[in-house]
């Protein structure tokens, strides 16, 4: 199930290595090319692995997993949309809105008035 492939994943030296870096750079404007580089193969390795374990591209995981700490954010802190677009590696609220709208289909004010109206 999706908990094993999560572990085989995190397990792969490569992927697993490329998923840290994601993680803990959440912030940093990646490309798979520096993403690859970071984990020591190539471009085509790097994405037909991650693909294969993660279920998904690197570039579209990342994107994923930048809306879900929005989102965290969104719903849990009075931080601006600025500042949150800012922590998760978008350089405008333009920026993060358009990929927030293509991940979970409502905008980030939207999807954080659904939270403050609980």
């Amino acid at each position: 199930g999706p908990a094993a492939a999560w572990y085989r994943a995190h397990a792969d030296p490569v992927v697993g290595g490329a998923l840290r870096l994601l993680h803990n750079n959440i912030d940093r404007d990646w490309t798979v090319a520096e993403l690859a580089s970071a984990a020591g193969v190539s471009r085509a390795v790097l994405a037909r692995r991650f693909t294969d374990l993660v279920g998904q591209p690197p570039m579209k995981y990342l994107a994923g997993w930048r809306t879900s700490v929005a989102a965290d954010l969104l719903a849990g802190s009075d931080q601006t949309l600025n500042s949150i677009a800012r922590h998760v590696g978008y350089g405008t609220p333009f920026a993060l809105s358009a990929a927030f709208k293509r991940e979970r289909g409502i905008s980030p004010s939207e999807y954080r008035r659904t939270f403050a109206a609980r």
